[in-house]
């Protein structure tokens, strides 16, 4: 696995592009292959999904335009994906009773979908902890901050070779 995966003391700069580009395609391609519980199969959830519905398990309900800011998308584009997932049973949208123009979103109470929602997730879940659980929390953090820059720079779609 050193040759690939990068268990040596130590990994140069192109050795560690190598092993990731070698193993990103197949994370990508599990990710992909997660199998919905049957009880969203029908909400035809799609990967991008992931993210909104993890942000209202994780962090509860919270306003269309936080949600936005989070995922990094115009408000137009949750509200589209917030409506859909309403009419489906996914999640209830409501309005915030301090201020009746502005929409809180939370997940469905409807304990089988949530459950499914949960079950869902938990397969990611269980497999970060467990990467992240010998790390410090000082690897951990540098671990996100890498991943946040490399979307960021792939984002970017000007790097030498683009």
């Amino acid at each position: 696995m050193a040759a690939d995966g990068g268990e040596r003391a130590g990994l140069g700069t192109d050795e560690a592009v190598r092993a990731m580009l070698l193993h990103m395609p197949r994370v990508i391609g599990r990710l992909k292959r997660t199998p919905l519980p049957e009880r969203l199969r029908s909400a035809r959830l799609a990967p991008r999904h992931l993210s909104l519905l993890a942000y209202l398990l994780f962090d509860g309900p919270m306003g269309v335009g936080e949600l936005a800011e989070r995922l990094e998308v115009a408000p137009t584009t949750v509200s589209l994906m917030v409506s859909d997932l309403s009419r489906q049973g996914v999640l209830d949208r409501r309005a915030d009773p301090a201020d009746r123009r502005r929409a809180i979103v939370a997940l469905t109470e409807e304990p089988a979908t949530r459950e499914a929602i949960e079950r869902w997730l938990a397969n990611g879940s269980a497999a970060w902890r467990k990467a992240f659980e010998p790390l410090t929390p000082a690897e951990r953090a540098l671990f996100v901050r890498t991943m946040q820059t490399y979307e960021d720079e792939a984002a970017r779609g000007d790097l030498p070779g683009a």
